[in-house]
Parts: C-alpha cells; structure tokens; sequence
C-alpha cells in the first residue's frame, strides 16, 4: 500500500496530537515504513531528515543497533512486572546509573511513564514532603513566564504558555508566574548574562513574598523548549538555587527536553553547577525507543516518606508500567553508547557545525535572532528585524517554511515562526548543512509579501 491508501486510513480512525485535523484535508499525515539514522522513509520510498529527533526523544538514531539488540535480549528474559512489591535488574541499574551521573546530592529514583507524568510526581511529592514536616500550608509553585512543563492538568498549571492553557484555566490550580530571563528581551550591547542577572530580581522578590506558602520553583533550566526554544544563561539557576534555599523552597529542574547531552553537559544544572532537589527527565532517556520518565531527588526528601505503616507518611503514587524492563533496558543501551562512544565530546563537534552553519540566517532581514546551546538551533522569524514585531500568527509563516522543507526532504516542526534544529547525534555535517540550506530556503519562502 501506498502513502495515499495509509493516509485515507489513518483520517478515518486517529485523532493526532497537537493537530488541527482539518489541516490533514489539504495535508494528509505522512505514513513511515522504517527509519535508520537520522532519516524516516515513506511508503512512497522518499526520505526525510528528522531535524528534530522525532519530537527531540531520538538520541542515537532510529533503529539503532545496539538498542535493538538490547531490547532482543530482554524480550527472552522479562517485559514487565509491576514494580510495587517486586522488583527487577534493569529498574535497578537504571537507577544507580542515573544517581551516578546527576548531579551531587540526588539520591533515590522514582520511575513514571512520561515526562507530565515526571512533573506530576515532582509536584506532589514536593507537596507532601512539607505536608509530612508539619508544613501543611505550602501548597503553590511560583513558575517562568513562557515555560512548559506538559499537559496533564498539573503539569499545565505551572506552564505559561497560552495556547496550550488558556482553553484549560478553569480547570487548573494558580500557580505564581515570574518573569522569565529569556535573553530574547535583553538591550542592545547587553549580555544574556546581565539580563539573566537583572531578571532574576522579580524571582527574588516573589520568593520574598510567598516562600511561606511555596513548596518548590518550578523551571526549565536553560532553553525554553515549547516556548519558542527561548534561553538564558546558567548564572539564573546558581541565583536561584542559592535563594531557594535560604528561602526554604525546594527547586525542581525540568530537563525532560533538555537532559542527555542536549545542552552540551549531561544535565543542563551542570552549566550553573547546581543540584536541584528534583530532577524530572524523560524523551531522551530510552534513546527515543520507549515512553519512560524518572523523578530524581535526595535522601532527605525520600527519608520525609519513611515510617511506620500507620503513620500514613507513604507516597501513593504509582503507574501501572512504572519501571517497565523493557524501557529500562532501552535507557541503558543509550547510557552504554553514552559512555563508549565519548557523545558529549563528538557533540561539541557537531554544536559547532551548527553553529558554522547558522550564518546563513543571521543577516536575513526577517530573522531577530539565532541562538543556540548546544545540540539546539533556534532562528526566529519577524516582521520587523529591528523592532523585532512578530508576524501576525494567524499567518502560519513556520508552516509554509515546514511544508517546503518536508518538500525538500527535511522534517522540521516549527514552534509559531520560529524554525529549530534538535537531530539526533548521529547527524553528520554533511546532513546539517543539508538541513540548514532547506531550512533557509524555506524560511525565504515563508517571509515573502
């Protein structure tokens, strides 16, 4: 069958994430065979760059080998079994490991199935540590203006960003919103440090006012991804994690997009030399093969759940797949191709074949900026280069420079009108080049009158 005969199937039984089906009447969804690498193949036999790493989980290229043959091997000797009561190898060197590389002072693993799921557990268990110390009236979380956090209706409540939450505000709990840093706003001759600085002054001030009824901050640390792959420097996180704890408000580092190298440490917290005293991670964890999310946090907090069975102090949270054998074994492939074949070194490379390439975008009189950390690209497209006036949204400019792309044989899924490059680490500078040159032809395209 072809992509035609697929795609009319599809239309009649699927509803799509984040999608407005409608569109699939003018562009049906694109049926995959098979994937190797960095490309997917069609039905059709055309191939298409994954720029952004299938929704940025795809860490060493799809179909990899020795992922594959990892998932083999544990098919033989065990799927799942439920992790409350039992227990299993892979669950148990998952979590060593992950205690092993986060950062100093992370101690116990809890295991979910994705990354609002992570927030979730964070979120509650942040709650429930103050609850079980006699805090009971630490209830809210102050938040980054312009920050993601997921879709869950926790989750999404200490998200900002609109589109994804105004339909959804009378369902959701307030959460305090600050200021983002986000060095896009940032003067002329300013540097994104300085304004990290400056900005940091609303966090102190909300800190100030509300860290009596504050369980946690609750941030992105790095890059706001769903926010238009916005950034801003590290001396924000050791500001906040200093004025967390003199406040007595625990930190929570949402690094489910941005953990596994794509910052260019293992951990985003690492570039501010910073623990958080929760380390939510996901997407990347299994190498783009499985859905699995881990909650990271210190024994401190872990002891506060520790008693006696009548003391009613446990963490009653589970999912039915927690710690499933086969996702673990996943994420330990991609752990062993992280130690063997030295990644976070060959990603400096390929950061700075990025960043060669980004040239091409900055002197375009309708691109504001580009901006990069590590594996991550982002050019942002408006109106006016000098005033920096988006276009109008309804415009869909990122689309027309998506759909030529997809044209030319590159995905690219624009966040508005800004275009990214997220690809797996596999990619060579040969398919970078490749992806920007159709990335600014597209952008050409987009931001004609």
């Amino acid at each position: 069958m072809k992509n035609n005969g697929w795609a009319r199937r599809d239309l009649a039984a699927l509803w799509h994430p984040c999608t407005q089906m409608k569109d699939h009447e003018q562009f049906p969804p694109i049926p995959i065979k098979r994937a190797q690498g960095v490309w997917l193949e069609d039905y059709d036999g055309k191939r298409y760059l994954d720029a952004i790493s299938s929704w940025w989980v795809n860490l060493f290229g799809h179909c990899n080998p020795r992922i594959n043959a990892a998932l083999r091997e544990q098919l033989d000797r065990l799927e799942h079994v439920l992790l409350a009561g039992f227990t299993h190898e892979p669950a148990i060197l998952l979590a060593e490991r992950l205690i092993q590389l986060a950062p100093k002072g992370l101690a116990r693993c809890f295991y979910a199935d994705s990354g609002s799921a992570a927030m979730e557990i964070a979120m509650k268990m942040s709650y429930h540590y103050w609850r079980n110390l006699g805090r009971a009236n630490k209830t809210r979380f102050i938040t980054l203006a312009n920050g993601y956090h997921g879709e869950t209706l926790g989750a999404l409540s200490v998200g900002n960003v609109a589109l994804y939450k105004e339909t959804y505000a009378p369902l959701l709990m307030p959460a305090i919103s600050v200021a983002s840093p986000d060095c896009f706003y940032r003067e002329p001759g300013e540097s994104c440090a300085e304004y990290s600085r400056r900005m940091f002054i609303p966090m102190e001030q909300a800190l100030e006012k509300h860290a009596a009824e504050t369980c946690a901050v609750i941030v992105e640390p790095l890059v706001q991804c769903a926010g238009g792959m916005r950034m801003y420097d590290p001396v924000y996180l050791a500001l906040l994690r200093e004025a967390c704890d003199r406040h007595g408000v625990h930190l929570i580092a949402d690094e489910v997009a941005v953990g596994f190298g794509r910052t260019g440490k293992m951990f985003a917290c690492e570039h501010a030399a910073i623990a958080p005293d929760f380390l939510c991670l996901g997407k990347g964890l299994t190498g783009g093969y499985l859905p699995l999310s881990a909650v990271l946090t210190t024994d401190e907090i872990y002891q506060a759940f520790y008693g006696g069975y009548a003391t009613l102090r446990a963490f009653l949270h589970s999912h039915s797949y927690t710690g499933n054998a086969l996702a673990c074994r996943a994420a330990l492939a991609a752990l062993d191709i992280f130690e063997q074949d030295k990644v976070l070194e060959n990603n400096q490379m390929l950061a700075r074949a990025m960043h060669d390439v980004s040239a091409r975008f900055t002197h375009h009189l309708h691109v504001a900026e580009v901006r990069q950390t590590g594996m991550i690209l982002a050019i942002e497209m408006t109106k006016d280069k000098a005033s920096r006036t988006p276009y109008p949204w309804q415009e869909r400019r990122g689309l027309t420079a998506a759909r030529h792309a997809l044209s030319q044989g590159v995905l690219l899924r624009p966040l508005g009108d800004v275009i990214y490059f997220m690809p797996p680490y596999v990619i060579t500078a040969e398919e970078i080049a490749h992806m920007a040159e159709t990335a600014r032809q597209g952008i050409i395209l987009a931001t004609r009158d």
